[in-house]
C-alpha cells in the first residue's frame, strides 16, 4: 500500500532523534517501523503519539495530513479499514461512524452508479481532506462539514459560513447574490432563505447584481424595485448598507 512517503529518507541515526527530543525508547521504536524524524513528528503533531499507532493507521491508508479527521470521528484504523473496503470516502464514513452507524455495504443501486470506481480513491483528493480537516478544526460538526466540502466549498472560504449554520446550498446561493455570511444569516434569521429571496427580487425586476445591496441595506424587493423607478439608485442603498455593516459590530457588542 503506498503511505504517501515513498521518497522519503530512511531512518536517521540514533543521536539525531535524540537531539529532536525523543527518548531512546521511543526512537528505536520510530526507527523500527521505518519512520523518518520528519514523518514521525508529523504524525506526533497530528495526535498519533507511538510508532505502533503511525504504523496500524499508515495500515489503513491514512496520512499525518487526513488522519484526524478519523480520530476526531473516534475511529480506530480497523474502523477506517473496514469502512474503506466497503468503499466509503473518508468524510462519509467519519460522519457516519459518529451517527453510530456501523459499516456495511453499499446497496446494489449505488454500487451500480459507482462501478468501475476504487474503493478508497477519495483518499487521492488532498484538497478535500484539506478543507475537511480545515472546518473540523474550527469546530465546525462533521455532517456540517462535509456537505460543504461535497458541495465544492474549500474549508478557508467555507468556515465563516458554516459557523453561522448556513446550510452549504443556500450559501452558495447568497454568495452568488453577493451577500456576506454575515448578512445571510440576517437574511435566515428574518424567516427568509435564498431561494425566496432570490425570487423575490427577480419577480420585482431588480438586476441581480443589486439585490445584495439593496437586501442588506434593509429594503424588499417591491422596495427596491418602487425606489428605482422614481430614480433612486443602488449607490444610495449602498450607503445604507456600509453605515449598517458599521454598525453592526457595535449592536453585537451591545447584546453581549
Amino acid at each position: 500500500m503506498t503511505t504517501g512517503y515513498a521518497d522519503e529518507p530512511g531512518p536517521e541515526p540514533l543521536h539525531e532523534w535524540r537531539r529532536r527530543g525523543f527518548t531512546i525508547a521511543e526512537a528505536r521504536r520510530w526507527i523500527d517501523d521505518g519512520f523518518s524524524i520528519g514523518n514521525a513528528e508529523r504524525w506526533r503533531a497530528s495526535g498519533v503519539y507511538t510508532a505502533a499507532d503511525a504504523r496500524s493507521w499508515r495500515t489503513a491508508g491514512a496520512t499525518p495530513y487526513t488522519v484526524d479527521l478519523w480520530l476526531r470521528a473516534g475511529m480506530t484504523p480497523r474502523d477506517a479499514v473496514r469502512w474503506r473496503e466497503l468503499g466509503y470516502p473518508p468524510e462519509e464514513a467519519a460522519d457516519r461512524h459518529l451517527a453510530g452507524e456501523r459499516p456495511h455495504p453499499r446497496g446494489r443501486l449505488w454500487r451500480l452508479l459507482h462501478r468501475g470506481e476504487q474503493p478508497g480513491g477519495a483518499l487521492a483528493d488532498e484538497e478535500r481532506s484539506r478543507s475537511m480537516r480545515e472546518l473540523l478544526r474550527a469546530g465546525i460538526p462533521a455532517g456540517r462539514a462535509r456537505a460543504y466540502v461535497e458541495s465544492g466549498w474549500t474549508g478557508a472560504a467555507a468556515v465563516e459560513w458554516a459557523e453561522r449554520d448556513v446550510e452549504a446550498g443556500q450559501a452558495q446561493v447568497f454568495r452568488a447574490l453577493g451577500l456576506s455570511a454575515r448578512e445571510a444569516g440576517r437574511v435566515l434569521a428574518s424567516g427568509q432563505d435564498a431561494l425566496s429571496l432570490m425570487t423575490e427580487f427577480w419577480r420585482a425586476g431588480v438586476p441581480i447584481d443589486e439585490v445584495a445591496d439593496w437586501r442588506a441595506a434593509g429594503f424588499t424587493g417591491e422596495e427596491a424595485a418602487r425606489m428605482r423607478a422614481e430614480g433612486i439608485g443602488v449607490e444610495q442603498a449602498k450607503v445604507l448598507r456600509a453605515l449598517t455593516e458599521d454598525d453592526e459590530p457595535r449592536r453585537e457588542g451591545r447584546e453581549a
